[in-house]
């Protein structure tokens, strides 16, 4: 009998994630089958072996029954495996992770510790992955989304490769979104600037965008969670900074810890002193803010994603707007042409393997890495993010026809399973040279995906940023961050910003994790 233990659910804002687990056994079959995109050995008999993986849980999403999930079915047959794969909230990961490390580990986990699995390489923990992660062990995944250099660049620790990336979607999506029919019934044109930003959030505020008689919407919020300032504000870009880190004048730029923070703040407190955006951005837990956007009292966010607005997005803000306001017309915009508001995705989340395993198993290992490559190869991909070819999709060529209907009743239906099958890879079928042709989009959807993916992007950094060995990031971060909402909130003044700053610096050795940064980016070749 296959196995499926319980799945706990419970909420997390306005999103489910879920606990559990499912392991497969594939019968008596101990045939391995090969395709041309499986790193798997050719078809032969082979020892059939278990094997335990842990994942971050997906939100809205859980494993169905055994039977239903045609991924698991596949590996196992596959690679002759019987197969368990946990998945725990990501609130609980790190936790139940670490307790795992500690008894019994896993045979693969992909990580979720603010460094990187860097303590784990400290303590001893990890395997060695130089013979294990490697082009001819891993050829697909190699071949689509990592290099060498890009490997050992951000997979060396202590002089060591102990970890390498999960593929990762390198283009990113980051833009500004407005409330189109409230600028038509003022009779406004989309923003094209800072000044023309800053005119529009008066007019959201003081000249009744949604015709209700009061003076009840603002301009602009976002979820700052009450421990720092967030960086969702244009004023960031207004004062030279953009999101995340980035290569300016051959140095490395940390948005927050910047001299020009104080123009940044300094902005912020006029903002809040005209009263022109949410009083409740600093409290706000995401996505509170995205929430009041969808109830019509606020008129500009943030999104990071193409989706974002997609009349046919059920969980987005154009979709959800629209049930309350018919007229209601989010479209993304961006207030600073041709300037990035953020830099390229660099790898940032590993798959890793216990150095215990790797000794004692080293069978485990192998057929790990075996079934990852599969997942990162065209056949694996099209199955954890699609379904079954002919039923739930149907490939001409390069295009991917959704059957819609199949793939709902099948997949979304059934804890819409894919979204934790596919924790290995991203939605980025480009890579493969595939477009999705989906039935559901509009005119609308199509025109937004192409403005997003148009906007600008810093080049990526090449590299996960690390602190230096002992340096308490998140203390020093609580430090910066305390200083920051004092200035903000109490002073209501950024004058004192620079002698804060240089406290940081160098009483809280601040030096060192700009250096260590900069070191980083140095070896990853964008600093010369």
């Amino acid at each position: 009998m296959k196995r499926l233990n319980t799945v706990t659910m419970f909420a997390v804002a306005t999103a489910v994630l879920v606990s559990g687990c499912s392991s497969g056994n594939s019968g008596n079959s101990t045939q391995t089958s090969s395709s041309p995109n499986s790193s798997a050995s050719p078809a032969k008999t082979r020892e059939k072996i278990s094997l335990h993986w842990v994942i971050p849980g997906a939100a809205n999403s859980n494993l169905p029954d055994e039977s239903k999930d045609f991924v698991l079915t596949t590996i196992e047959q596959k690679f002759n495996v019987d197969l368990k794969i946990e998945y725990f909230p990501v609130a609980d990961y790190v936790t139940k992770v670490n307790t795992m490390l500690a008894v019994t580990p896993p045979d693969m986990w992909r990580d979720a510790t603010p460094d990187g699995g860097q303590k784990y390489a400290l303590d001893g923990l990890l395997a060695d992955i130089s013979t294990i992660v490697t082009p001819s062990a891993m050829p697909n995944y190699f071949k689509y989304w990592m290099n060498e250099e890009e490997l050992k660049g951000y997979g060396t620790l202590s002089g060591k490769l102990v970890r390498a990336p999960i593929p990762y979607q390198k283009k990113s999506v980051r833009s500004y979104f407005i409330r189109k029919d409230w600028l038509d019934k003022l009779n406004m044109p989309i923003p094209k600037n800072y000044e023309e930003y800053l005119a529009t959030l008066r007019a959201f505020r003081n000249n009744d965008p949604d015709g209700n008689g009061k003076k009840d919407t603002y301009g602009f919020s976002l979820s700052a969670g009450g421990t720092n300032l967030g960086t969702d504000w244009p004023e960031f870009t207004k004062n030279g900074l953009s999101f995340a880190g980035f290569v300016k004048d051959n140095k490395y730029v940390d948005i927050t810890l910047n001299p020009l923070m104080e123009g940044v703040m300094n902005d912020i407190i006029k903002l809040n002193a005209e009263d022109l955006v949410d009083p409740d951005w600093f409290l706000n837990k995401n996505p509170q803010h995205i929430e009041k956007a969808i109830q019509g009292k606020v008129g500009i966010v943030l999104g990071s994603a193409v989706d974002f607005a997609f009349d046919n997005n059920q969980q987005g803000i154009q979709y959800r707007s629209k049930q309350l306001n018919p007229k209601a017309d989010w479209v993304p915009f961006t207030m600073f042409p041709g300037t990035p508001l953020r830099s390229e995705n660099a790898p940032g989340v590993p798959f890793l393997f216990a150095k215990s395993i790797a000794e004692k198993y080293p069978e485990r290992v192998q057929r790990s890495t075996e079934i990852l490559d599969w997942l990162a190869s065209e056949e694996g991909f099209l199955l954890t993010h699609y379904g079954v070819a002919n039923t739930h999709y149907k490939l001409e060529g390069k295009n991917i026809n959704l059957n819609v209907d199949a793939f709902t009743n099948d997949i979304v239906k059934q804890g819409d399973f894919l979204k934790i099958w596919s924790f290995f890879t991203p939605e980025s079928p480009e890579v493969y040279g595939f477009t999705v042709v989906d039935p559901r989009q509009t005119d609308r959807d199509r025109e937004q995906a192409k403005f997003l993916l148009s906007l600008p992007l810093y080049p990526s950094l090449g590299v996960s940023l690390i602190p230096p060995v002992g340096f308490e990031l998140a203390d020093f971060r609580k430090r910066q961050y305390d200083m920051q909402i004092k200035l903000v909130f109490q002073e209501k003044s950024a004058k004192n910003w620079p002698q804060y700053r240089e406290e940081l610096m160098t009483k809280y050795k601040g030096n060192d994790l700009i250096n260590a940064y900069t070191e980083l980016v140095k070896a990853a070749g964008k600093i010369k």
